[in-house]
């Protein structure tokens, strides 16, 4: 998406979420690919630094394991767009254009594309996460309160 967005040059960009917790190398990995791919296709210029973006803050706590705000972007999208979104990409991803939102670095108004990349196969395998699925978090913490006498 980098290079077509450099090869279209309308001032687009694209911005990517780290969600590996590894932002060093996924920006490596990310800026290698977008330079032999503008390369490939005729770009005719060298790829910016500027024009790679990956931001961090939106990995949890370790990769494959969904946070907080990963939980409430996955509920958000499914609730009002019907769009399945996984904990370890896409669910990151949402909560990371949210977050961008919420906190202006999107303004209102802004034309957005979200690419979904996939993930649902991935869905049962957290079938009992609590938030997607399995049980709420209030109901997790009543099981393991003491009874009440």
């Amino acid at each position: 998406m980098i290079a077509g967005v450099a090869l279209e040059n309308k001032g687009r960009r694209v911005i990517g979420i780290d969600a590996s917790k590894t932002l060093d190398k996924t920006v490596a990995q990310v800026t290698s690919i977008a330079r032999s791919t503008a390369a490939a296709i005729g770009v005719k210029r060298e790829l910016g630094d500027n024009e790679i973006t990956v931001v961090d803050g939106y990995a949890g706590p370790v990769y494959g394991v969904p946070d907080e705000q990963t939980i409430e972007a996955i509920q958000l999208a499914a609730r009002t767009e019907g769009m399945l979104t996984d904990p370890v990409y896409e669910g990151k991803s949402m909560a990371g254009l949210i977050g961008m939102i919420r906190a202006g670095e999107i303004p209102p108004g802004s034309r957005v594309l979200y690419a979904h990349l996939g993930g649902q196969p991935a869905l049962s395998a957290y079938a009992h996460t609590p938030g997607l699925g399995g049980q709420s978090r209030d109901a997790v913490s009543r099981d393991r309160a003491p009874a009440q006498v």
